[in-house]
């Protein structure tokens, strides 16, 4: 039996930031999405991000979450590539926390869409669950997982502050 592939790709520019797109990778688990996660720089493997990103609809990616920092060119740059919806995660960075990096995501050109979430692990976790909700669209299986965790997350508010 042919494992069929991965819907979603997790990239990001370097190792440092796992730390930040492990949680969409968590939330993706605990869903149950398959997904592959990949260090792809936009910057310093320009050649890995341009076969990642001209592959993906080929490779059946129907979602990318894109974590970058600093100026953070993946997400843009993967979506000028590929007709997959990218999904933008700026990095908390340590010179601008992040500020540098979601304007660089959100500024895309008319004509080249990134979806962009929240600066750090907020967007992170985010991005999966709206990744989620894309696929959930043409999955009923997921839709009721993703319906789940939304009523645990409704549960988990208290009444009152204690």
């Amino acid at each position: 039996m042919v494992e069929a592939p991965p819907p979603v790709g997790i990239i990001m520019g370097s190792q440092s930031d796992w730390a930040t797109m492990k949680l969409a990778s968590d939330i993706l688990d605990k869903l149950q999405v398959p997904h592959d996660v990949q260090i792809v720089s936009a910057h310093r493997t320009p050649g890995r991000l341009y076969d990642y990103a001209t592959s993906a609809a080929d490779r059946g990616l129907q979602v990318i979450i894109a974590g970058a920092g600093g100026a953070a060119h993946l997400p843009g740059m993967a979506a000028s590539m590929t007709r997959i919806p990218v999904l933008g995660v700026p990095i908390q960075s340590k010179a601008l926390s992040g500020m540098d990096s979601l304007l660089s995501i959100a500024q895309m050109p008319a004509g080249v869409p990134v979806g962009t979430l929240a600066i750090g692990e907020a967007g992170a976790k985010n991005a999966a669950l709206l990744a989620a909700a894309i696929l959930a669209n043409s999955d009923p299986a997921l839709a009721e997982r993703l319906d789940a965790w939304r009523a645990e997350q409704t549960e988990a508010v208290a009444d009152r502050p204690e």
